[in-house]
């Protein structure tokens, strides 16, 4: 399969130059977590943005100086399979298509699970690609609270469990996202420079003020948020299951049970592609 059979063409971009403010309402209202940035005027790729990228960099306005300039492309006569390899290689989500310079197209890793994989005989057990280490929280953890756990274990994902211990919703990236806000906030730093041996002087005073943005979630929890009607797999399905499960519900990421029905992994898109370039 080729990339050109799958590739999004109708995809959605940002320019340079550019702001913030519009590029987050873009992955807001199309709810895309990345978007390939091009020059002002033309199709030139030079740069993607992520959501991620938005969230470390809440100081900085302008697009040029938030977006990866390290941009990894393919072309659409490229296989499927190179595209998997890149992305895994990559640490990476979407790989922009590019056709005489110019941008054409888009795969993600959802591309590769909803049109690709999930069609291939694969039978391999979903234990086989699933992370062991997750973030969990109690669902009645705050927002504030459970973003800090999300970014220390540096994944797009956080999963809720009830007062016994079970799974009761998964939170995502894009929910963070949508129950938060940048704001300003200023401090105020004082330094006093006095006249050595001479009592009788006036202090002088040097003031700073520091102006830092910072991300601001509402006052909800955990279980105000999270999706709570939840799809399940378990450490034997096979990667095709898998797949067709994400496929059918339009999801990147699936929590993995063992026979006794305890939380044990999470399966992603971009761990299943894996099972593409193997």
């Amino acid at each position: 399969m080729l990339v050109n059979e799958i590739m999004a063409e109708d995809i959605y971009f940002v320019h340079v130059p550019g702001n913030r403010t519009n590029a987050l309402e873009i992955m807001r209202e199309k709810k895309v977590s990345g978007l390939p940035v091009v020059k002002n005027g033309t199709n030139e790729l030079v740069g993607v943005l992520t959501r991620t990228d938005l969230v470390e960099n809440p100081d900085e306005e302008q697009i040029a100086l938030i977006m990866s300039r390290n941009i990894i492309t393919a072309s659409p006569d490229d296989d499927v399979k190179d595209v998997a390899i890149k992305m895994i290689d990559n640490n990476i989500r979407r790989v922009p298509i590019i056709k005489d310079g110019e941008l054409i197209g888009l795969v993600t890793a959802s591309d590769l699970v909803n049109k690709a994989l999930w069609k291939m005989d694969i039978q391999d057990p979903a234990e086989n690609y699933m992370i062991e280490k997750i973030p969990t929280s109690w669902d009645g953890t705050p927002l504030n609270v459970a973003f800090e756990i999300m970014r220390y274990y540096k994944l797009k994902v956080l999963l809720g469990l009830n007062h016994d211990g079970k799974l009761s919703g998964i939170l995502t990236e894009t929910d963070f996202i949508e129950e938060s806000e940048v704001v300003s906030e200023r401090t105020v730093h004082n330094t006093s420079v006095g006249t050595e041996g001479d009592k009788w002087s006036w202090d002088s005073k040097s003031v700073l003020y520091v102006i830092k943005n910072h991300l601001k979630f509402s006052d909800k929890t955990i279980k105000d948020v999270a999706n709570s009607d939840l799809v399940i797999t378990t450490t034997k399905t096979s990667v095709q299951e898998c797949a067709n499960k994400m496929r059918q519900r339009n999801i990147e990421q699936i929590p993995v049970i063992d026979v006794e029905g305890d939380l044990v992994g999470l399966v992603r898109a971009v761990d299943l592609i894996k099972a593409i370039s193997d």
